[in-house]
């Protein structure tokens, strides 16, 4: 690989950061594809394959909305205002794509490793996008530890949903990232 071309690697990995307000275009199935290819050479112990992802696109984003709202209501959530407004997140985005952990018992693989592969999978998603032209948006909250929510994605009790990812394009420009010191996190072990 040339350094210019490694220059680039490093550029989108360094410029890749959340975006909250996200309009068309969204992805489309090719670039989709490129996408969840590169999510899924994330490192793997034994290669079990964890990771499973779910589209949310145009209309069956209005129902998604209605689950996310019942299952936040089956976590205890009775203020009508806050079911209401969690009914409209799945509209921040032309495309959201939920991540799941469906771990796989294996006696070598813990399932912490498990949630890692899937954490280095959804990371490998994001920086396809961004390369493509897409701007992303990964969030959780307290909805993705319902059961009911789990229930109706086929998941079961320990599985994890592991994250709501909001796709679509920037609806404006955002500064670049300011340069990390990495000295601030990086040592060198010395016995």
């Amino acid at each position: 690989m040339t350094d210019s071309a490694v220059d680039m690697v490093h550029l989108n990995i360094h410029q890749r950061q959340s975006i909250g307000h996200l309009v068309e275009p969204a992805p489309n199935v090719a670039q989709l594809e490129k996408a969840f290819q590169a999510a899924l050479t994330a490192p793997d112990h034994h290669r079990l394959k964890p990771t499973r992802f779910v589209i949310i696109s145009g209309d069956q984003r209005e129902a998604f909305g209605e689950l996310l709202s019942k299952a936040l209501a089956d976590l205890g959530e009775t203020d009508p205002v806050q079911l209401e407004r969690v009914k409209n997140h799945p509209f921040r985005a032309p495309l959201l794509v939920l991540a799941l952990t469906q771990f796989q018992p294996h006696p070598k693989v813990p399932n912490f490793e498990q949630t890692l592969s899937t954490g280095a999978a959804i990371q490998n998603f994001l920086l396809s996008l961004q390369v493509q032209g897409f701007s992303s948006m990964w969030r959780s909250g307290a909805v993705i530890e319902s059961n009911l929510f789990k229930q109706a994605l086929g998941l079961a009790e320990d599985d994890l949903i592991s994250g709501i990812i909001y796709i679509g394009t920037a609806a404006k420009v955002i500064p670049a990232r300011a340069e990390i010191n990495t000295q601030n996190y990086v040592s060198y072990w010395n016995k």
